[in-house]
């Protein structure tokens, strides 16, 4: 049996479109094994079909292991507790006053691990408008002081 070169295409699109069927986000890396063996058939069009088909059975695995170990692993990650060192020093601004052991409210220019406005405490009474600086992270509070 030999698969031509479009053969291969036409599976890798009819597995990529039922991915759409099954939301598994598994048949994607199938079809894009396929797509990759009918590209190199289009050069190699004597390939024996066993050649084909571990080709595919190759590139779909490292697609698979690709995705699981490479780029998906970020997503189930938190990023509390993430670079505490990076925001202490960091300068906001008051948003919602913040009085001793009482929680307020700091912007800051750019999002810090994904967010603008954290909420925030102080040993001392800071109005609103005034620039602090991050003294400490306890949990997803900021410890600040006038900066």
């Amino acid at each position: 049996m030999q698969m031509l070169w479009w053969h291969w295409v036409v599976l890798g699109i009819v597995l990529m479109l039922l991915e759409l069927a099954v939301p598994a986000f598994f048949l994607v890396w199938f079809g894009l094994g396929a797509l990759i063996v009918g590209v190199l058939l289009v050069g190699y069009s004597s390939a024996p079909f066993a050649y084909q088909v571990l080709a595919w059975t190759a590139f779909s695995l490292l697609f698979i292991w690709l995705w699981f170990k490479v780029f998906k692993p970020n997503i189930y990650k938190s990023r509390a507790g993430m670079a505490k060192g990076s925001l202490v020093g960091e300068v906001g601004l008051v948003t919602r006053d913040i009085r001793p052991y009482e929680k307020g409210q700091v912007r800051f220019q750019k999002p810090i691990l994904g967010d603008e406005v954290w909420e925030s405490v102080a040993d001392e009474e800071i109005r609103v408008g005034q620039r602090v600086r991050v003294l400490e992270v306890e949990g997803n509070t900021l410890k600040v002081g006038r900066a």
